[in-house]
């Protein structure tokens, strides 16, 4: 088993661009590039809640944050023209499968159009060496046997969301040939479900779990069987940064690395109703309510990953157990209830993180 760090002294000092810096994982992503010394110009729009992530890590950053929707291609343009960025990590999307449904044409402009304006842009600059696309697990065709997705498997999407999704996918193989002819490596990573401290995002199962909570309601949940596969917001995140290394590193490109990687838990897809029960052991008053329905859009009923690729690879394998990750969660959220900073609870889980990888590691080679 593999246990990859990112390495910081690759960071110190380089040019990123990271897009989408405001929201969930792009606030983690920060934090950890921050962290080992990189300088990181963010692109996205504000935080939606006022409870979000960003202004709660980041209020005293003194990156360059620039407004801009990755929609208008001139002032995209102009952010990359002044960043001359070496890294990129496009983060930035309209990332919920619901409000797909309900605003499909916005849906596709930010995901498939949005990522066409960032490589049209990157491509003009010519300063970057390596730029990682993240999308997701829902890019793969679901023929709902449960079957964990290989990256070589068809892509396809049945709702606004998985599709434009996939659809960036092909942008990217579009553009990928121009970029590595100018030596810059270009991939795209496709993730699990993330869970963590500081999501707030609606019809996500944990944010509006803790809401319900907290608040003394009933959550209420209406595919308690559908299986997905949880893994903590770190654990994707190294593997974008390790992804970066290579891919800047090599001098044909990182002709060496597919052109797209999963990064999903080391164990089984797990179900709604057993990550609930794991949370609600770190909570005093948590009362759910479950009902079998099929009520709302449709969604995928089953979904899992095969992280073998990116093991083999880049060295990146799950290091937190299903437990470990939902036990984290909940506790940072429980941590910021009772007062404790959404930085020092990041910082901590953090510390601990990379703590786990060395000693994982340290076993490893012993």
């Amino acid at each position: 088993m593999s246990h990859n760090l990112p390495d910081p002294k690759f960071w110190r000092g380089r040019q990123v661009l990271l897009t989408g810096h405001t929201g969930f994982k792009g606030s983690w992503l920060l934090l950890w590039l921050e962290a080992m010394g990189a300088e990181v110009t963010g692109c996205s729009l504000p935080p939606e809640q006022p409870s979000a992530l960003f202004p709660l890590l980041h209020s005293q950053a003194r990156l360059p944050r620039e407004t801009v929707d990755i929609r208008d291609a001139e002032a995209l343009c102009a952010l990359v023209a002044r960043a001359k960025p070496e890294i990129v990590f496009h983060l930035a999307a309209q990332s919920l499968v619901r409000r797909g449904y309900a605003d499909p044409a916005g849906t596709f402009a930010t995901n498939v159009s949005g990522t066409n304006n960032l490589l049209q842009a990157l491509a003009k600059a010519g300063t970057a060496r390596a730029i990682v696309i993240t999308t997701t697990d829902k890019v793969y065709r679901n023929c709902g046997d449960g079957r964990p997705f290989r990256e070589t498997d068809p892509l396809g999407g049945e709702d606004p969301y998985s599709a434009s999704k996939a659809a960036c996918e092909m942008v990217a193989t579009g553009w990928r040939p121009q970029f590595e002819a100018g030596g810059c490596g270009l991939a795209t990573a496709r993730a699990g479900n993330v869970i963590g401290g500081g999501d707030w995002a609606e019809d996500r199962l944990l944010p509006d779990a803790i809401r319900a909570w907290s608040a003394g309601a009933t959550l209420e949940v209406r595919r308690p069987l559908a299986t997905r596969p949880w893994q903590h917001v770190l654990e994707p995140l190294r593997g974008y940064l390790v992804l970066a290394e290579r891919l800047a590193s090599r001098p044909d490109a990182g002709a060496d690395l597919a052109p797209a990687y999963n990064f999903g838990p080391r164990f089984d897809s797990a179900t709604v109703r057993h990550v609930l029960t794991l949370a609600a052991n770190h909570f005093g008053d948590a009362r759910t309510r479950y009902a079998e329905s099929r009520a709302g859009p449709a969604e995928a009923h089953a979904l899992a990953l095969d992280p073998a690729l990116a093991e083999t690879d880049l060295g990146i394998s799950g290091l937190w157990d299903l437990e470990q990750t939902v036990a984290r969660t909940a506790l940072w959220y429980s941590g910021l209830l009772n007062g404790r900073s959404a930085r020092e609870l990041c910082e901590t889980d953090c510390r601990a993180y990379l703590d786990a990888a060395r000693h994982a590691t340290v076993e490893c080679v012993a």
